[in-house]
């Protein structure tokens, strides 16, 4: 059973399933992935690394997938040539998040790709409806990575309803089986995009111990903090923080983090290599609360294909039962 929404017809896929932009994570293989299952893959533009981005959108030129490329509009604004090497490759989609769009949308659509926008709350909804995107995601505290405090279940209607329609809603946070693909639908979104499920699928670019974490744990397992943010000396603006599995880092400097920062110059080193060398107890492994959800490691084809199995026969189940 194929499941139509605005957002499959708009992007022309086969799903209505989008890979969220993880920062060096979702790399031009899982993009490709994702795109040959007939879902639609963004690849994790981040912070702006401009080396590993030409040299992913080299690989997904060579699979000729069908792709978007996601951005952290704060960030990339500080180096906006990146865009244009973006636009360069023939996206589908840009997808921005966390920062205003206005000054890009333009810029965008005269390459003839579409805009995706991030947001955490209605009013953030209205402003990238009046800046001229095309899709909107809405972010649910759940997920993984930066984001806010709103929670999915009120957040996707509520910003559905403040659009009236005018463009497609998806949802993002704590998705991570048909279940959620359903329920999405039931509250007026148009699709899902996820992300920690296909970190932990076989294409994600990920360390093989840190999708093993994120097998083994809760959604219990996960906080919401600026503690890794300031380990790395890149705090964001407020009010955005990360969500990522709990270690012995996070429990140590939790609710310390103004003596973090006095013991930053040793601590920041510290973090430093233990992001090189792989050490998850002190650096972070990015996860949402979907964690939970995820029990094995699968290749991102089975991964959309279970989805739409689970949610068209859930859709099925309910739709029979009314009649």
């Amino acid at each position: 059973m194929l499941i139509t929404t605005p957002v499959t017809q708009l992007l022309g896929i086969d799903h209505p399933i989008l890979l969220a932009p993880m920062d060096m994570v979702a790399d031009g293989r899982l993009v490709a992935a994702v795109d040959a299952a007939g879902g639609f893959g963004i690849l994790g533009g981040g912070y702006g690394e401009e080396k590993w981005l030409v040299r992913e959108l080299d690989v997904l030129e060579q699979a000729k997938a069908r792709f978007g490329v996601g951005f952290i509009t704060w960030s990339m604004a500080k180096q906006s040539r990146l865009l244009d090497l973006a636009l360069e490759r023939r996206p589908v989609a840009v997808m921005l998040s966390f920062g205003p769009p206005g000054p890009f949308v333009d810029r965008i659509k005269r390459k003839g790709a579409m805009v995706i926008c991030q947001v955490q709350s209605a009013v953030l909804a209205k402003e990238a409806d009046e800046a001229g995107a095309d899709i909107l995601v809405a972010q649910g505290t759940e997920g993984g990575g930066h984001g806010a405090s709103r929670g999915l279940i009120t957040l996707v209607p509520e910003t559905v309803d403040a659009v009236r329609g005018r463009i497609p809603v998806v949802a993002a946070g704590g998705i991570a089986d048909g279940r959620g693909l359903a329920a999405a639908l039931m509250l007026g979104a148009a699709g899902v995009l996820m992300g920690t499920r296909f970190y932990a699928s076989q294409e994600a670019a990920g360390a093989q111990t840190a999708k093993e974490r994120i097998r083994e744990v809760t959604g219990d397992d996960t906080l919401r903090s600026i503690v890794f943010d300031i380990s790395k000396r890149h705090v964001w603006p407020a009010p955005f923080t990360a969500r990522c599995l709990r270690n012995a880092h996070a429990d140590r400097w939790f609710g310390r983090e103004i003596e973090l920062v006095r013991h930053l110059d040793e601590e920041a080193e510290k973090y430093a290599a233990a992001r090189a060398a792989g050490d998850f107890d002190i650096a972070a492994v990015t996860a949402g609360e979907a964690a939970g959800l995820i029990h094995d490691i699968p290749s991102a084809p089975d991964v959309i294909q279970r989805v739409v199995h689970e949610a068209s026969a859930l859709l099925a189940r309910w739709s029979s039962q009314a009649t």
